[in-house]
């Protein structure tokens, strides 16, 4: 019985319905010859000036070797286009390597050639400069063409075995995804599968450092001091609040916080740089495996880039590498502006939970403490809307930038705009991330001298369980939104859009001709652009620089980037097989910029989780009291506690005759001192010699830590090589075996 993934009904015009398989196979036969078409409205037909300018591009195209075919229905005007054989036997002839092992056929017959290297070929000869100067993009922006595709030819057998949701667990057919959507879309895929198999060991360690956590929910010294101290009171903080509050009231928050904030902290971020390195290595081994199976190892991009340019103008002249200091200084001053303007839109943020927390304070006083919850909970929403928006404006500024720097070709473009857009990501993601990690709570000042912002309002502080529970939940809640709300609508905005083209081009169609209904049903799928896989690399990216940068105070972003990667193959499968237009191929041996892209944030990772568990986790000042400070500085004691007392030791006093105006705080006759989060001499309020003494130790931890980690890293780039010994061998072989044939083959010499 044929499931209902693979039998699909497409019904007719005239209201007939056929199986999809029956269908493709059919018109598959009819529209064997055609590659690419072109689609124009039948208003472009009407007007003579736009159907002179239609007929002189086919014609130039004629000029070149292409032919085309015109099938016109009610409403639109469909032009198939096939190049000749003649331009693949000059593809052939002049790269030295061709995509693959070519059978020796008789000179009359055809050189078989590869339906992804015939759709590359007219592609670029498309969109390329017509003797007029305009390409196929001015035309369609111009409403001389309305749209272009490649043509989908019996995708079933990926159907099958890769675009539907009961593969999810199953090995992704690579050489099947290569051969239709070509090597730079399967070593996309072949990239993303490996990512989510390395996530395994990464999510299975966060889950287990996790719930450690839960082990010592009840038995955390620190824990227990803070749920019985009734009798400390706390500092009105910096929400507005004009109340004491209890210690203990903050019981609940500090069991939650030692979940994700205890000795296995450290550990886990030391494993998660180690782990980073081991998945680049190993996938930089697959990758060698993989391109020697399609034989691209000596592939040259330049030389296939030239190859075209000359197939598609033999008068071609070669544009040299361009580099201009004054280019490249202005892309840099642009840059860092931008840059800027990022870190502005956290401080805007910043401002935002300020006046959110007084507004709060102010309209609904009964939430008490838990308004600073509902401040980082919002604070994180308008931090992801803010991310969606400046998504839009960074791909722009990028594109003018890469623009403006004149790169030599599209590969060349590629790769800049890789780099400017990816560093403008960053930032907008991760800015307000920095922000709480690094400097939130620490620049307020003190009770009686705190910092206003315009002299009014309060700084935002931490959580009074630390600063740990405020970066957890912004990471969860921003990372949960993309992963669960961005897949929601990668798949139901495709599959609402193509529903509606399918219905309105049902209410048009009236022709039985299989070809044409073919070309329509192409038609009907969402269109793609130079941006469709690059957009699904950087998703990914950003999703790696979460599981990775901040992991030390989210042990659960591996977990959670499995699960959604699960999701993510098959959502992009099913959009590339089902839901888009064909892809068009491109040809490449490795993933490219993005895995400079990878090991950076490998690096960026180990830094910024360095620098969370010195100055953002309590760790260090728990193991400063420890064996500093404790019981337990002259040696353990079975019967105590090494941190007993830390919580009384961690809060600075103040004196509330000390407050500028204690009247207004409310319960403030009978209470003479108050405690806050810092190390503070109570006398004068300056910054106490313990201050001083785990700065220094805050500093030598991350000193250490980081040459720790990267020293790890190193090692085990050198433990796994890059390619392994076999492909090595292999191609080593292939070398040996030319030079021998070129031996045999020489003519031989005469004595004289």
């Amino acid at each position: 019985m044929q499931d209902e993934e693979s039998l699909q009904i497409w019904e007719g015009p005239e209201g007939d319905s056929f199986p999809m398989m029956e269908m493709n196979a059919r018109e598959t036969e009819a529209s064997e010859q055609w590659d690419y078409v072109l689609v124009a409205g039948s208003r472009a037909q009407r007007d003579p000036r736009w159907a002179r300018r239609q007929q002189q591009f086919l014609e130039e195209l004629e000029g070149k070797g292409f032919h085309y075919k015109v099938i016109e229905d009610q409403e639109k005007v469909f032009f198939g286009i096939q190049a000749d054989s003649r331009v693949f036997a000059l593809y052939h002839t002049l790269l030295t390597e061709p995509e693959g092992p070519v059978p020796r056929v008789e000179p009359a017959r055809p050189i078989p050639i590869l339906a992804t290297t015939r759709i590359r070929i007219v592609n670029f000869v498309l969109n390329s400069k017509m003797a007029n100067g305009d390409t196929l993009e001015d035309l369609v922006r111009e409403g001389v063409f309305e749209t272009r595709f490649a043509l989908h030819k019996g995708p079933e057998a990926l159907v099958k075995t890769w675009a539907q949701w009961r593969s999810m667990v199953h090995k992704q057919p690579i050489d099947a995804i290569r051969d239709y959507f070509g090597e730079k879309a399967a070593l996309y895929f072949a990239w993303l599968g490996w990512y989510t198999y390395m996530l395994v060991p990464a999510a299975a360690m966060g889950l287990i450092v996790f719930l450690s956590g839960f082990a010592l929910f009840e038995a955390s010294q620190i824990s227990k001091e803070i749920c019985e101290a009734h009798h400390i009171l706390l500092c009105p903080r910096g929400d507005n609040s004009r109340r004491y509050q209890r210690l203990s009231d903050t019981c609940t928050f500090a069991k939650l916080t030692h979940l994700f904030d205890n000795e296995g902290t450290v550990l886990f971020a030391i494993f998660m740089a180690l782990w980073a390195t081991v998945f680049l290595e190993i996938w930089k081994r697959q990758r060698a495996c993989v391109v020697l199976h399609w034989d691209l190892y000596g592939w040259d991009e330049d030389q296939e880039e030239m190859a075209l340019e000359l197939i598609n103008c033999p008068n071609y002249q070669l544009r040299p590498h361009q580099h201009s200091y004054l280019r490249s200084t202005i892309i840099l001053i642009l840059s860092l502006f931008m840059v800027c303007l990022m870190v502005g839109m956290a401080h805007v943020l910043v401002v935002y939970r300020v006046l959110a927390a007084a507004l709060l304070n102010a309209a609904v006083p009964f939430l008490g403490r838990q308004v600073t919850t509902a401040v980082a909970v919002t604070g994180a929403l308008v931090h992801y809307v803010t991310v969606v928006i400046m998504t839009k404006i960074n791909k722009c500024v990028a594109l003018r930038l890469c623009d403006f720097e004149k790169p030599r070709t599209f590969s060349e473009r590629e790769s800049k705009f890789t780099i400017k857009f990816f560093t403008l990501q960053f930032f907008a993601h991760f800015s307000s991330l920095i922000y709480i990690a690094f400097i939130l709570g620490r620049i307020n000042g003190h009770p009686g001298n705190l910092v206003l912002l315009a002299g009014q309002w309060k700084l935002e502080e931490c959580h009074l369980s630390g600063c740990m529970m405020d970066l957890f939940l912004q990471m969860a809640i921003i990372m949960g939104l993309k992963q669960t709300l961005s897949n929601c609508m990668e798949y139901l905005g495709p599959w609402l859009a193509h529903k509606c083209r399918l219905m309105r081009v049902k209410r048009g169609c009236r022709s039985r001709d299989p070809e044409l209904r073919d070309w329509e049903r192409n038609y009907c799928l969402n269109p793609v652009n130079t941006f469709s896989l690059f957009d699904e690399f950087m998703e990914m990216m950003i999703q790696y620089s979460f599981t990775t940068v901040f992991v030390a105070a989210f042990p659960l972003a591996p977990l959670l980037a499995l699960f959604s990667n699960l999701v993510e193959i098959r959502l992009d499968a099913i959009k590339m097989v089902r839901l888009r237009q064909r892809l068009v191929p491109r040809k490449a041996k490795d993933i490219g910029t993005w895995l400079q892209v990878l090991e950076t944030i490998g690096v960026l990772a180990v830094i910024a989780n360095g620098m969370v568990i010195a100055f953002t986790s309590e760790f260090i000042p728990r193991v400063v009291y420890k064996y500093h400070y404790g019981p337990c500085r002259q040696g353990a004691h079975p019967a105590v506690d090494c941190l007993t007392g830390y919580v009384n030791h961690s809060l600075s006093v103040f004196y509330t005759k000390d407050f500028q105006d204690p009247v207004r705080i409310e319960g403030s006759e009978n209470v003479t001192e108050c405690r806050y989060r810092d190390y503070r001499s109570a006398q004068d309020y300056n910054l106490s010699g313990q201050f001083w003494v785990l700065l220094a130790v805050r500093l030598a931890f991350l000193i250490l830590f980081e040459h720790v980690a990267l020293c790890i890293k190193l090692i085990a780039a050198w433990f796994v090589p890059d390619v392994p010994q076999a492909v090595k061998n292999k191609v080593l072989e292939e070398k040996y075996q030319r030079l021998r044939e070129k031996l045999c083959s020489r003519p031989k010499s005469t004595d004289v």
